[in-house]
């Protein structure tokens, strides 16, 4: 099961690499989700895929037993997921926002503060 989660998250990290490098703001929200999403799942992976027992100490014990689920990613996914929420929310907020000023959610085009009849640069010395 970890070689098939292994390659799921290496589709996701292409797809959401891919999807940064777009010059549609859109696109680039969703290669961010997915890059969450990527990283959630690396942890999750990488904290042990066990169902034998919850990791829960039991009385009289002073660690967890052998073969317990491993708490800390499970942990660490709960607040990735909080943060990745917020920040895409931020994003499809402040993404609106551009395409109600600008009219477009090309990056290219969105470049109000340069002019367009700038002078070119030097050729050469």
């Amino acid at each position: 099961m970890e070689p098939l989660l292994a390659i799921l998250v290496g589709l996701f990290f292409a797809a959401a690499i891919y999807l940064m490098l777009s010059k549609f703001s859109i696109r680039i929200m969703l290669g961010i989700a997915i890059l969450g999403n990527a990283v959630n799942l690396l942890l999750f992976t990488g904290g042990r895929l066990t169902r034998e027992v919850p990791p829960i100490i039991p009385a009289g014990l002073d660690s967890l037993p052998a073969g317990t689920a491993n708490p800390l990613p499970q942990a660490l996914i709960l607040t990735a997921i909080v943060i990745s929420f917020s920040f895409l929310a931020f994003l499809l907020v402040l993404t609106y926002r551009a395409y109600q000023d600008l009219g477009t959610d090309n990056t290219s085009d969105m470049r109000v503060a340069e002019p367009d009849d700038r002078p070119l640069p030097p050729l050469g010395y």
